[in-house]
């Protein structure tokens, strides 16, 4: 008899063609009547065009978000929102302009809406990942849940192909972990595995044709379920690995997600079995692990971490950092194995499904510790 608890989302979701023409009712119907647009500098034409449709309901444009969600930045953006005595907060674009959106209403207690343009998933979680310094902590915090995410496929078609791969293998992230998370229900089990369909099918489309509807939609819906995932059950090893990373070295975000999975998919293989039948199932391969770093070596993603700028003098310093604080993972995380799963994928590798050691652990001889890191997002 399966076990289980699973939480419900409220958040509101619409998914479609063209919906960014609702943004304006449905701030009204938050009672919402100076909205902040947040975006990044790149995203600011799109971040303009909402703002107009908004009329006089729109009271500026934060342009300012950056990966990583800094400490410093948001504190700039929250003093501009009492500036223009903004009511709620708008983040069109991806997983930055939506972690500042959160970070503004943990500070202000402002609703927020998200328009995303990108595969993040970020927008369908209650996590917060901030960097203060070069160390980013991250939190689940019901109240940074945002009240309504619209999803408007006609955004995504002019996402560059490049980016998009690896936005893409981001959520397939979520999507793997959700497969074998601590809190997993069936409900996530169902919904991770659909995700991973979505994507393993769209993705290598919309590399080739990048304005094909279909296929941007596609993958667009695999984000949604993925995200959705993320914000379900607890995250483990791959995400704790991706904020070290991503926190010390500034690695960029997408890219350092679609580098690491195949290594922990591997790494976590002899202790769920199940999820990696369901990966490679989704792949159409015999082995989850080797399936998904072919799968992006297909798409032309990065596979190396020292492509993405990471000395190889950091992996001592990030391998230390990934076993200080005691999390969940199916198998344990010891930091001999790990070290050599980051340097696997330093020198982008193929993942070895039990680096270090030669010896994989199998789930129950994993240890339960304290839960504070099994939500990384």
């Amino acid at each position: 008899m399966k076990t289980f608890v699973h939480r419900g989302q409220i958040t509101k979701v619409i998914f479609g063609s063209g919906t960014r023409s609702r943004i304006p009712e449905e701030a009204a119907a938050l009672g919402c009547r100076r909205v902040l647009v947040l975006c990044t500098p790149g995203q600011a034409g799109q971040a303009a065009e909402v703002h107009d449709a908004l009329g006089t309901a729109a009271v500026g444009t934060f342009a300012e978000a950056v990966p990583n969600t800094p400490v410093d930045v948001t504190e700039k953006a929250v003093a501009y929102a009492g500036t223009v005595q903004a009511d709620c907060v708008l983040a069109v674009g991806g997983g930055s302009a939506i972690g500042l959106g959160k970070a503004i209403a943990l500070r202000t207690g402002l609703p927020q809406l998200a328009l995303p343009t990108t595969y993040a998933g970020s927008e369908m979680t209650p996590i917060l990942g901030e960097t203060e310094g070069r160390r980013k902590t991250t939190r689940r915090l019901p109240e940074v849940l945002p009240r309504t995410v619209v999803y408007d496929v006609d955004l995504t078609l002019t996402f560059p192909a490049a980016a998009s791969v690896v936005s893409g293998i981001n959520a397939m992230a979520h999507a793997v972990e959700a497969l074998y998370a601590r809190d997993q229900d069936p409900l996530a089990f169902l919904m991770a595995g659909e995700a991973l369909d979505s994507l393993t099918r769209s993705l290598p489309v919309v590399a080739q044709r990048p304005r094909g509807g279909e296929a941007r939609a596609d993958a667009l819906y695999g984000a949604w379920l993925a995200g959705t995932c993320l914000g379900t059950v607890g995250m483990a090893l791959h995400h704790k690995v991706c904020h070290v990373l991503g926190g010390t070295f500034g690695l960029p975000h997408a890219e350092t997600h679609a580098v690491v999975l195949p290594h922990v998919a591997a790494y976590n293989a002899p202790a769920a079995p199940e999820a990696m039948t369901r990966i490679a199932k989704a792949l159409s391969v015999a082995d989850a692990a080797s399936g998904l770093f072919d799968f992006a070596g297909r798409l032309g993603a990065p596979r190396a971490l020292r492509d993405l700028g990471m000395p190889e003098s950091g992996i001592e310093r990030a391998a230390e950092l990934i076993v200080r604080d005691g999390y969940w993972n199916p198998r344990p995380v010891e930091r001999t194995a790990v070290h050599a799963l980051l340097a696997r994928a330093w020198a982008g590798r193929q993942p070895c499904t039990s680096p270090g050691d030669g010896h994989p652990r199998t789930e129950s001889a994993a240890p339960h510790p304290t839960t504070t890191g099994a939500h990384h997002a």
